[in-house]
Order: C-alpha cells, then sequence, then structure tokens
C-alpha cells in the first residue's frame, strides 16, 4: 500500500493520535536479504534524512510522554503540554518542564546520538549529507555532535517571552529560585503553586514578561519556516531512517511515509511496530522499504550504521567494538529472562 502524496505544511499542528501499537514483535530478527538490501541503499545513498523521537533518548534515561511516564503526579504528560494548560496553571506547567528540563540536563549522549553525528561527520568527508530531522527536545544530538538538526518541537533549554517573543538559550539550574527542588513526579507532593510573578521572567530591558519553555504543545503549530526546510530534506533524501518514534505525533508520523510514497528507501528501527510500519513493509515498484525491530534495537541497528559506513575499519573502530560488547551483555539478559526486555 502506497501513501498519497501530502505536502508537511497541511499537516501543521502538533498532534497526538491515540492509536499506537503496543507489544514486541515476535519475529523481530529481519532477513539476512533486508539487511543487505539495506546496506546496498546505505552505501549508495548521497543525502540521507534520518528521524528520529523520544526512544533514541530514552536509552540516556529520558522521559518520553508513553509508558511509566504517561502521567505526572496525577495529570497526563500530555495535558500539561498544552497552551491551554500553561494559560490556566502556568505555575504546574512549569513545575512539569522545570523536572523535564533538570533530568535532560543531567544527562548524556548514547551510542545511538553518536553514532548518527558520527554518521554524520564522516559521510561528510565524502560528500555526503546528513540531516537529523527530530521530535527530541533534550538537545542530545548536538551534544553528541550532530551538527544538521532540524528541531520539530523546540527545545527545553531555550525559552521564549509572551510579551516581546525574545527566544533565548537558558541553561540555568534552577530556572529561577522559587523552582528549585520543585517539580517531582511523585503524586504524593504538593503542588507548588508558585505566583506568576515569581515564575521565569523575561531579562530584555524593560520587559519582564512571563517565559515559557520553547517548545512545541501539543495542538500549537509548528515553526513554518522550520517546516519549509524539512520539506525540502524530504524531497531530496535518497534514503531514510525512522528511529525511536511511535508515529502517533503528527505532523512528524506522515514524514517517513512521504517518503516511501516517492519510492525512496525507507527503514524504520523500532521496538514496536508503529501504525505507520505498513507503509514500510510494502513492496513498491522501485524498492523494499522495511521495519527492523528489536530489543536491543540502538546498539545493534545504529552501530550497525557505523559499520556500513566505515566498511574499510571494520570492527577496528572502537565505538562499533564497545557497542558489540553492550549488544552481547544486552543480548544475554534478553535471553536471560525469558525473551522479555527488563531494559
Amino acid at each position: 500500500m502506497l501513501l498519497r502524496r501530502r505536502a508537511i505544511v497541511s499537516f501543521g499542528l502538533r498532534m497526538c493520535s491515540g492509536h499506537a501499537t503496543t507489544g514486541l514483535l515476535v519475529d523481530t530478527p529481519s532477513s539476512s536479504s533486508d539487511m543487505s538490501e539495506f546496506r546496498k541503499a546505505f552505501s549508495k545513498a548521497k543525502r540521507i534524512a534520518i528521524i528520529t523521537g523520544a526512544g533514541v533518548s530514552a536509552e540516556s534515561g529520558v522521559p518520553t510522554f508513553r509508558g511509566e511516564h504517561e502521567k505526572w503526579r496525577k495529570w497526563q504528560s500530555q495535558d500539561l503540554a498544552s497552551p491551554e494548560a500553561f494559560s490556566r496553571y502556568p505555575s504546574r506547567v512549569w513545575e512539569f518542564y522545570h523536572h523535564r528540563r533538570e533530568v535532560a540536563l543531567s544527562k548524556k549522549p548514547n551510542a545511538a546520538h553518536v553514532a548518527i553525528a558520527e554518521c554524520e561527520a564522516r559521510l561528510k568527508k565524502q560528500g555526503r549529507n546528513v540531516v537529523v530531522i527530530t521530535q527530541c527536545i533534550d538537545d542530545l544530538h548536538q551534544q553528541a555532535g550532530s551538527k544538521h538538526v532540524l528541531k520539530i518541537h523546540g527545545s527545553l533549554t531555550e525559552t521564549r517571552c509572551l510579551s516581546c517573543g525574545d527566544v533565548d538559550v537558558n541553561k540555568r539550574s534552577p530556572i529561577c529560585a522559587a523552582l528549585k527542588n520543585k517539580g517531582s513526579p511523585d503524586p504524593d507532593v504538593a503542588e507548588a503553586d508558585i505566583p506568576v510573578d515569581r515564575l521565569p521572567r523575561c531579562s530584555e530591558s524593560d520587559c519582564n514578561g512571563l517565559l515559557r519553555p520553547n517548545v512545541v504543545f501539543f495542538g500549537e503549530t509548528l515553526d513554518s519556516h522550520l517546516l519549509t526546510k524539512v520539506e525540502k530534506e524530504l524531497e531530496i533524501c535518497d534514503l531514510c531512517l525512522v528511529v525511536g518514534t511511535s508515529s502517533i505525533v503528527y505532523p512528524a508520523a506522515m514524514f517517513g511515509p512521504q517518503v516511501a510514497s516517492r519510492g525512496v528507501p525507507v527503514a524504520e528501527f523500532n521496538l514496536r511496530a508503529t501504525p505507520k510500519s505498513e507503509y514500510f513493509t510494502a513492496q513498491n515498484t522501485r524498492v523494499q522499504t522495511c521495519t527492523y525491530t528489536h530489543p536491543c534495537l540502538y546498539w545493534i541497528t545504529l552501530m550497525m550504521l557505523i559499520c556500513f559506513l566505515v566498511e574499510s575499519c571494520g570492527e577496528k573502530n572502537p565505538l562499533w567494538t564497545e557497542s558489540a560488547n553492550m549488544i552481547t551483555r544486552r543480548e544475554n539478559i534478553f535471553k536471560d529472562h525469558g525473551g522479555r526486555n527488563p531494559l
């Protein structure tokens, strides 16, 4: 089944579909022929688009909006990440985001981030291009060394003034005195109810407006200029990787299928099948797109990318050797738990 081509701009609102596929696939190993075809496609690709979601950063310990982190205290995380919630309960929403900021600021890039950054750096020397189109708001891709990153959902380390519109990088911890030691997700913790004049304020002269996290809340429109850049990258890429995303948040959920509709190879790397996996497993007239699922997906698939990329180095690549050892350890843990992923 092919998806008819659709313009990204028509899906400008960040929205979430409730139709998420759950449960680890039984037939997780992909065939050697699929991997061989992927390897060929990767070796020939000149412009690679890598679409990443929160699952990539989950390996670093950054909470997602799914599973055990679906709630913060007694509220749904998604409900707090909305313009309506911020307008009505700015203290509560700032507590929620302050916790997410503090967690993100304490985390480091994992092997997936490093592999993607390494991929970009090495391909650049060969005159090839890699762009990361990410839904992550933790900046771990940049910390790992990725240079060409389009952050479609914004950044936790940036603030935007509601009065003057100034956007500023802000990595202060805590972001303001009133939020110090606030934001615990424990449902028994009382709400801080911080007066609005003590919440983060704009430092621009003669402003002092209320700041908000410079992230895209659910229901808000994504930046049109950024979407134009994304559209261009999706138009010209000759290989697309979809990594660590549930594919239920729009418009990002449509990026991979849009590329696949052009007959461009798309490889999806996820722990579970997603609502868009069917678009990547359908045979079209030009290429077999495919989905790879595995309990150790980030260590295996993304390190495999590096192996493909630096074929002349092979296992002499220290990054590959280190990750191969981690893969072995995680596979053993997986087997010890009867095929259930404990990580």
